[in-house]
């Protein structure tokens, strides 16, 4: 019995070591540094309530197998932290600079939650990085400069946060930039050019940006842009004019001047947001619009609305000094249901050919109040448009006739 039993003893022994090796050498195959940078980001960082996306972090077994960790060989080239489900709780804590030393990283991202502190200079070492996407978090501080030594990186997003300061000259020298998204933030000063021919989106909107645009601001090759609710001023007819690739666009609620280039109306755009700037000139499209949704409105604009804005479904022209009568067009457009949103209202406009008995069609919104003229129809108008029916008089005189 006794010999039996330190047989016994001797198998449970010879389990255990064998269980000890199998693990460190399942830990082993990772390269010790990746391994030692993946134990400190892990300790910066902890789950949120309702979150365990770190729960089977279990450093014993292989990293390679941890959720959100890419291994090629032994190095990690892609972390992906926090559960992406939708509803997600996320993570909270600090990046570690450790972060720096995973050198053949390609992709970082992290969910939305409540990553806090600045971003660590240690990611300039990335040279493989293309993807970082840490968006939706609380990161401040400035955007380091030295992330212009990442020459690979294609995708830049760190949206909807508290990031401050300027956007460095070396971003926009980056030569293989695609996605820049730098949204809602509290970024301040100029913008300085975006070099990458391969640019397709800029989303630089709900920030502090000022200064003016220069006409190589941007490569030919853009699609979507939003700088929307800035503080830029000066012309940008000569920069939109080369950017005929573009699909979205928001200039919306900044203080740009100058005229709107007629040639942008021909770009395969399928939303134009223009709306409160200090754009002025006519408005004189080469060919019908077909642009679903153009948005003009609090400007100073002026001339005679033209009938190729008839195939719009959503125009927005008010609160400029566009004159003259309403084109016919856009009238038998409006009552064919094809127009459904259509506001000319706080203009100098001085006649619409609408029948006082026309049935509008209950999808369609037209708005005509504080006008040169009396209005023939009655229709809803927005709050914000006020009470008056027409303009005093005397701001209309000299538009008679």
């Amino acid at each position: 019995m006794e010999k039996q039993g330190r047989m016994k003893m001797v198998s449970y022994a010879l389990f255990l070591v064998a269980l000890f090796q199998c693990s460190f050498l399942a830990v082993a195959i990772l390269d010790p540094l990746d391994f030692l940078a993946l134990q400190s980001i892990r300790k910066s960082l902890h789950d949120l309530p309702g979150s365990n996306f770190f729960a089977s972090w279990d450093f014993t077994s292989d990293p390679c197998n941890f959720p959100g960790v890419y291994c090629d060989s032994d190095k990690v080239i892609a972390l992906n932290l926090g559960d992406p489900r939708a509803g997600s709780p996320g993570l909270t804590g600090r990046i570690d600079a450790t972060i720096g030393k995973l050198s053949a990283l390609a992709e970082f991202s992290i969910v939305p939650g409540r990553i806090y502190g600045s971003l660590p200079q240690s990611i300039s070492q990335l040279k493989e990085l293309r993807f970082l996407a840490i968006s939706r978090n609380f990161i401040s501080g400035n955007i380091p400069a030295s992330l212009g030594q990442l020459r690979r990186l294609k995708t830049l997003d760190l949206s909807y946060n508290q990031l401050t300061g300027e956007i460095p000259h070396s971003i926009g020298a980056l030569p293989e930039l695609n996605n820049v998204i730098l949204c809602h933030n509290h970024l301040s000063g100029s913008i300085s050019p975006f070099l990458s021919k391969v640019l397709t989106r800029l989303d630089l909107k709900h920030n502090a940006l000022t200064g003016s645009l220069a006409p190589d601001f941007l490569p030919p090759s853009l699609q979507s842009l939003s700088l929307s609710w800035n503080k830029l001023t000066g012309p940008v007819d000569k920069l939109l004019s080369r950017l005929d690739q573009l699909s979205y666009l928001d200039l919306s609620l900044n203080q740009f001047t100058g005229p709107i280039p007629d040639r942008l109306f021909s770009f395969p755009i399928k939303n134009l947001q223009l709306e409160r700037n200090l754009f002025s000139g006519s408005v004189q499209p080469a060919d019908q619009v077909t642009i679903s949704t153009v948005d003009l409105s609090h400007n100073r604009l002026s001339g005679q609305i033209s009938p190729m804005f008839s195939t719009v479904q959503n125009l927005y022209l008010n609160n400029n000094r566009f004159t003259g009568k309403v084109p016919a067009s856009i009238v038998d457009q409006l009552l064919a249901g094809n127009i459904q949103t259509l506001y000319l209202q706080h203009n100098y406009l001085t006649g619409i050919e609408i029948n006082p008995t026309a049935d509008i069609p209950g999808s369609s919104s037209l708005c005509l109040q504080y006008n040169c003229m009396v209005t023939p129809v009655q229709t809803p108008c927005p709050f914000k448009a006020g009470n008056d029916k027409s303009r005093p008089t005397a701001q209309c005189s000299e538009f008679k006739g």
